[in-house]
Parts: structure tokens; sequence; C-alpha cells
């Protein structure tokens, strides 16, 4: 497994903030897998992904081959094949070998529900033009933009190869691998643990029950990863979110040559960040070692990196997330 443009700090080595996330990830999970690494340049935004990612996907009562099912749906549409392989086996883990296989090949589950939840996971990429919303509980929704975040911060920092040489892609290593964390998967988790690690007093958004550690975790991820927004002028910002909004989550054929003419008018000290945000929200692997390299110039932190890369991924996420429709939720 590599990174794309820093190496982060070993997990041995975390303090803080970060040091609990990864302690949960540890109790929980599959540990500061390298998804959650990659964001430990900025623990804010570090511990609100987690905390939805843990409120929607694992805890509560909703099924959680469903929620799987979603997470690598998601993570098709967006076209991030680490998240695809990654969640392939963990369909291996909780015994549902032929489902795994199904989703792996990118092909329709046989079982109607199945293929509903499919259907509904891809259509959320455009929301706008499949008039989407979602009929579902807190954490199956929850679950679904969790990965479109996390999905665009994967293809941003992270190499696609989960293991060495692609391995992941042969169904046997799935298999294998998924029964390597098979006890891990099917262990309940109770809702709240990972709102401890949230500011206290954060509320879930409107439309969100109330109550929902999910909607919580939302609210605390949208205005963590928002914030990175800051690191850009005002038309620059409203340049990345009118282009999401019109946009609707089509893929840029020529994603170089696309954001190069979004960005042509734009302040040329914003030109650059401006670029990596559209390119994060819409085609994060297209983010390139020059992009990263002129942001440096001004902006030589790995934090302020993530923090960017997480404001255009959560603009995106947030659009999906305008089309809920708040009497489902």
């Amino acid at each position: 497994m590599t990174y794309r443009f820093f190496t982060p700090a070993k997990a041995s080595a975390a303090t803080g903030l970060t040091a609990e996330v990864y302690r949960q990830l540890r109790d929980e999970f599959l540990g500061p897998v390298p998804t959650f690494q990659a964001l430990s340049a900025a623990p804010e935004v570090l511990a609100a992904t987690w905390a939805l990612m843990r409120e929607a996907l694992l805890a509560g009562d909703a099924s959680r081959v469903d929620r799987e099912l979603v997470a690598a749906a998601v993570s098709r549409a967006n076209r991030c094949r680490f998240c695809v392989d990654a969640h392939v086996m963990l369909l291996h883990a909780l015994g549902e070998h032929e489902l795994a296989e199904v989703v792996a090949r990118g092909e329709t589950p046989p079982e109607a529900r199945h293929a509903e939840f499919v259907a509904w996971a891809e259509a959320s990429r455009s929301p706008m033009a499949a008039d989407w919303s979602s009929p579902h509980r807190p954490e199956v929704t929850g679950t679904l933009l969790a990965f479109h975040f996390i999905n665009r911060i994967v293809s941003a920092l992270l190499d696609p190869d989960l293991l060495p040489g692609g391995l992941q892609r042969s169904p046997m290593v799935r298999s294998v691998g998924g029964r390597l964390y098979a006890r891990t998967a099917r262990e309940p988790k109770e809702p709240g643990r990972g709102l401890s690690l949230l500011d206290a007093g954060t509320v879930a958004p409107p439309g969100w029950a109330g109550d929902s550690p999910v909607g919580v975790a939302y609210a605390s991820l949208r205005k963590v990863a928002s914030q990175g927004g800051e690191l850009l002028g005002d038309v620059a910002r409203r340049t990345v979110t009118a282009t999401v909004r019109w946009e609707d989550g089509r893929h840029p054929a020529r994603p170089a040559e696309w954001a190069a003419e979004l960005i042509r008018d734009l302040p040329g000290a914003d030109r650059v960040g401006t670029r990596i945000a559209l390119l994060a929200a819409f085609a994060p692997d297209a983010i390139s070692t020059d992009d990263v390299a002129r942001w440096r110039l001004s902006r030589p932190d790995d934090a302020d990196l993530v923090r960017l890369v997480a404001y255009g991924a959560i603009t995106a996420t947030d659009h999906v997330a305008q089309a809920l429709s708040p009497a489902h939720l």
C-alpha cells in the first residue's frame, strides 16, 4: 500500500485525538488502515470521518450486509477501486461469498432486494438527474454518504491497490482475507462511541432524527471538512460549489482539461487550490504530483493538502445529502 503525495506518521507515534481514533479503530475495525492514516495530518477530519463510518456502517441494528453492499456500490459508482476491493472482502467476512464476487465483477445481484440497494446507491452519484432520495434508515443512508466522502479521500491520497500487485483482485485472496476478519466484522457495535471524539454540542442537521448518532456524525464531518474551503478565496469557493451543483456528479471525460477551463479566470493565487478541490469532488485520482507541488509552494504542510481535498470531497458529498427526503430520515 502506498500513499500518493506524502507518508503519514507511524500509527505507533500517534498522540492526542489521533491516538484516540486509532484506539477505536483497533478495538472495532481493522486497525489504523491506510484510509485513516492518510487523514491523520488533520486530526479533526480524521475523527469526524471515523465517527461517521463507525456510526453508519458498524453500529446499530441495520443489516451489516446491506450496508457493506451499499458501500461497495457507491464505491463502484465513484470509480474507487480500493474501496470496492475492501468492501468486497468485508462481504466475504460476513459469509456472503457469492454476493461478494457478483459485486467484484460489477454485475447486478440476483436477489431483487440486493439489486435495489445497488441501483439506489449507484444512482446517488448524480442525484438531481436521477431524482434521487432515500427511503432507508439513517445507518444505510449514512453509509452511503460516508463512502461518497471516503471514496474521494482514498482516490486522491492512496494508490488504488489494496495489496501489492493487486492481489486483492484474486477471488481466492478476497475470500481468505474475508475469513481472517470474519470475527471482527460480525461483532455488534453499540451506537454512540464514535461521538465521544467530536466537539460537544454538535447536533444532527435538519431532516435527520434528532437523536441519530449518524446525523450528528455527518453534521460534524460536514463542519470540519468544509473548513478546508477557508484555504481558498470567496470566488474560488463559489466556483467549487456552483460546479458541483451544475455538473451533478458527471465524470469528466478529460479531468485535467476540464478543471483547467474552470479555473482559467480565477485569481492566480487560487487557481491550483481550486483545481485540486474540483478534482477531489469529481475525479480525485486525476490530482497530479504537479498539482500538489504547485500547491505546496505556498502551502507546504500535509495538513493543508488533506483539508483542501476534504473540502472538495465534502462539497460533492453534501450535494448528495441535500437531495435526501427529510420525511425518511
